[in-house]
């Protein structure tokens, strides 16, 4: 989702600045974010914080991963970018933020649903959050989203966006790929996993269908028209005999 954010904002995927949150989980954290200040050791290389990161590209998407496993007073800082878009650095230099859209995600109360009773109501989302936020941060945010499992219905449309990207990849050699709807549905049944999300279903275009067209352009240099069907419970590559030359 932030990729396809940063693409639509800012032209490109790669504007994005991703920081893990598991590694702010001490008060030493701070100075990954601003730096360190005169007369400390780090004082003159301060170029991974977020503050000169951001400097250096003010029009990104910021992402605090696991943003539950930061440190208190790393969160502190943190509402000082929410509330006045900018933030002094270990320099005192005044870092604006103020073109950054800030995503932050957490696992804070995943599996809630399965320690419910049946008759229980569920309460909303921002009541689940208080036992991990404080509540000023929380109201910092223009909107909280919870995410759902991943239906297979929901894999079947993300399989066509990667197959997107294989053609947009391989137009740049002029060959073009089609996909038949059996070997969509073998990828979509191959990459679910309700817990593990779109990540198996990843590595499944990666070898059945990258890696497969690679080997086969290898043996078939001339072939610019390809086919991903399956035959007898696999998922072959050969030449689209049906394709418009």
């Amino acid at each position: 989702m932030a990729k396809q954010l940063a693409l639509d904002m800012f032209g490109t995927k790669d504007a994005i600045i991703r920081l893990d949150m598991s590694e702010y989980s001490d008060r030493t954290a701070v100075s990954k974010l601003i730096g360190t200040t005169a007369g400390y050791v780090g004082y003159d290389d301060n170029n991974n914080t977020l503050t000169e990161r951001v400097r250096r590209n003010p029009y990104s998407i910021v992402l605090l991963d696991e943003i539950e496993k930061a440190d208190p007073q790393v969160i502190t800082l943190l509402l000082q970018v929410l509330d006045d878009g900018r933030l002094t650095d270990g320099q005192g230099n005044t870092v604006n933020f103020k073109n950054t859209v800030i995503i932050a995600t957490s696992n804070a109360g995943f599996g809630y649903e399965a320690n419910l009773t049946e008759d229980a109501d569920k309460p909303e989302l921002l009541d689940r959050l208080k036992p991990f936020f404080r509540p000023e941060f929380l109201n910092r945010f223009n909107a909280v989203i919870e995410f759902s499992h991943l239906s297979k219905e929901d894999l079947s449309k993300i399989v066509d966006l990667m197959l997107a990207e294989v053609n947009k990849t391989l137009a740049k050699k002029d060959i073009d790929l089609v996909v038949s709807d059996a070997a969509k549905e073998y990828m979509t049944e191959e990459g679910y996993d309700e817990v593990m999300g779109v990540r198996p279903l990843r590595r499944v275009v990666e070898q059945q269908i990258r890696d497969k067209v690679t080997d086969f352009h290898l043996d078939h240099l001339e072939a610019k028209h390809l086919l991903a069907d399956m035959e007898d419970g696999e998922l072959v590559i050969k030449e689209d005999t049906n394709s418009e030359k």
